[in-house]
């Protein structure tokens, strides 16, 4: 058997051939990837150089805003009745927790946490970097936080911060007015200027607190600081600091405005008191208070529902937004537009025979006195309260002219006060209910206006700002808030200036003179509606009471106090203002249900006045001495 030995012989000329060509290609292949990368270099170190550098330092460099303190607000004497105080707030930084189940379970030991705080925490703990520092609990209290140092190495990655939060110290004093601050909803932050609100997390919600954000505010800080890729903060490079807001000095008289709420109580109603000199609004009650504390770090549902749904309403502002008939408190504007329009004299009189009666209409009109006031003059018609001597000069007047005149006096406009909110309450006419509900007017309705019943409605502020002008004789100013700004600067007060409004055209001042003997009268004479109020009174007041229907009564029905339930009763108002002489304080009052307006508001209105004219010396020298602290506080000279 034969062996093959032949064997296959390599091509190796064919083989370098191969090898050369793939040796070529994949040098190419280098040499076009050498290509391409060295021209991404020149694109990215060349040509757009600037461009990534700053890209570059920007990611290194990062601008975190400082908010502003807010400004403080005090009263008149220097009261202070918004300041900002160190709160503190529990905040647990992740990637420094080793057991977070555990931490929350010692915390929960030591201090109260609520199932909403731990929800929110949650859904932040799902938002924020690790070494972000997350809130669980906010306003601890001292003990709370001493509880927790002490527990301190047990609790890594657990760390207590201070900042300053809102604080109201007077309470609920002045609520409806101050206001309150509040957490900036999405709503709010779409009208803001982002930059200047980048670090602030309240807003002024209602009150001084809203209409003046932009001064109470100040101006956003900012700090450049170097952070590493993961966002954390190496160090700070540059800062600039934040401006604080402004302080502001209302016009309002704290002692009187306690006076007012302290004697109002249990009732509901509002208080508005006026310097009509200038217009500055010295005490705006409105009753019930609510405490604005509540609202700075976000109310409980309890709580707000507790406001929001209680029948007396604690957040309505009823001296700006409460709309009421002024009763007879109208009459001294119903009597000076008889006396200058010329279609009455001082000395007419008629006979009251308890009513009033128009012409082929067998309707009677009352009177609050049952056996009427026989015969009377305007003079008697305004100390007494006579209702069938103004049945009588509306329908004289008629409603148009009634209408118009009372306009001059402010009713049924907003008063244009630097506070958000007010209502304009209605100054009826006959183009009026033709345009609202495409009626006719009828002589009925004109004689109720008279006496301030009917479609008329006021607010107390209206009212406030009405008994000024008839103090100053027609000149009227709008009602103002504040009375001065003051920069934390190192600058002084400076204070607002009075805004005149255009006044009541006087035809002849023994007109005026007249009404105003007559509105003393109601006070200081025998048989005047308020004379329970003149006993030991060391000053003279021009007032007039007012009692307001909340309900009709029947032609033939006796009206029984005790019969009706509290809320259907009259509503009791009063007017006045002090000294007649030298007009320095001009106050409306409405007590809702009250009833009568000479026995249970006219008392009030005393006791405001009191407080406000009897201590005015003494509280300017306390007012002289409050300022020069708080400006030696704050580094302002005072003024």
């Amino acid at each position: 058997m034969a062996f093959n030995n032949t064997q296959t012989l390599k091509d190796h000329f064919h083989e370098t051939q191969i090898f050369n060509q793939r040796v070529f290609i994949a040098a190419l292949i280098m040499i076009f990837l050498l290509i391409l990368l060295l021209s991404r270099l020149v694109y990215l170190q060349i040509t757009n150089q600037q461009h990534y550098s700053t890209l570059s330092e920007n990611n290194r460099v990062s601008i975190r805003p400082i908010a502003p303190t807010r400004g403080l607000i005090f009263d008149r004497n220097g009261i202070l009745l918004a300041q900002n105080l160190p709160s503190f707030t529990l905040e647990i930084v992740p990637e420094h927790v080793h057991d977070l189940s555990k931490t929350l379970d010692i915390l929960q030991q030591l201090i109260s946490i609520s199932d909403e705080d731990l929800n929110e925490f949650n859904k932040n703990l799902r938002k924020k970097r690790r070494f972000e520092g997350i809130q669980l609990r906010s306003r601890l209290s001292d003990e709370e936080v001493a509880r927790i140092s002490v527990q301190e190495n047990q609790l890594p990655g657990v760390i207590i911060k201070a900042q300053l939060s809102r604080h109201y110290p007077q309470g609920s004093l002045a609520s409806h007015a101050v206001g309150y601050v509040s957490r900036i909803n999405e709503t709010e932050l779409k009208k803001l200027n982002a930059s200047n609100y980048s670090a602030t997390t309240h807003i002024g919600k209602v009150g001084i607190e809203h209409n003046y954000e932009h001064l109470l505010h100040g101006q956003v800080g900012f700090q450049h600081v170097e952070t590493n890729a993961q966002g954390r903060v190496l160090r700070v490079l540059d800062r600039t600091l934040p401006v604080s807001g402004k302080n502001l000095y209302l016009n309002m008289d704290s002692k009187v405005q306690a006076i007012a709420e302290k004697s109002l109580a249990e009732n509901n109603g509002a208080l508005v008191a006026i310097d009509p000199r200038n217009g500055a609004v010295l005490a705006m009650a409105s009753m019930p208070v609510y405490d604005p504390n509540l609202f700075v770090h976000g109310i409980s549902s309890k709580n707000y529902n507790a406001l929001s749904t209680s029948p007396e309403r604690p957040l309505f502002n009823r001296a700006l937004r409460g709309q009421y008939p002024p009763g007879s408190t109208i009459k001294p504007l119903m009597g000076l537009a008889g006396l200058e329009l010329k279609e009455l004299q001082t000395h007419d009189e008629i006979n009251c025979p308890g009513w009033y009666m128009l012409k082929n209409d067998e309707r009677r009109y009352r009177d609050w006195k049952k056996e009427g006031h026989k015969h009377t003059n305007l003079d008697k018609a305004i100390t007494e309260s006579c209702d069938v001597f103004f049945y009588d000069l509306a329908l004289t007047l008629g409603i148009d002219n009634i209408s118009s005149y009372l306009g001059q006096f402010g009713l049924g406009q907003q008063t244009g006060i630097d506070l958000s909110g007010e209502l304009s309450g209605l100054n009826p006419s006959r183009e009026w209910k033709r345009r609202t509900r495409n009626l006719p007017w009828f002589p009925g309705e004109t004689l109720i206006t008279g006496i301030g019943q009917g479609f008329m409605l006021t607010t107390p502020l209206q009212l406030a700002t009405a008994t000024a002008a008839i103090s100053t004789m027609g000149q009227r100013f709008t009602p103002r808030m504040i009375y001065g700004i003051q920069d934390q600067q190192y600058k002084p007060i400076v204070e607002t200036q009075s805004l005149p409004l255009p006044p009541v055209p006087i035809n002849e001042e023994k007109n005026w003179q007249h009404v105003i003997k007559a509105m003393r009268n109601v006070v200081h004479s025998l048989h005047g509606t308020a004379r329970g109020i003149k006993h030991n009174l060391k000053y003279t007041i021009a007032g007039k009471t007012g009692t307001a229907q909340v309900f009709g009564i029947a032609q033939d029905a006796e009206y029984k106090k005790e019969e009706i339930a509290k809320k259907l009763q009259d509503h009791a108002l009063f007017i006045g203002y002090a000294p007649i002489e030298n007009p320095q304080i001009a106050v409306a009052l409405i007590v809702e249900n009250g009833g009568s307006g000479g026995s249970v508001a006219a008392p009030i209105v005393r006791k405001v006045m009191d407080q406000y004219l009897l201590n005015l010396s003494e509280e300017k020298t306390a007012a002289v001495n409050k300022i020069n602290s708080v400006s030696n506080i704050t580094g302002a000279p005072a003024q």
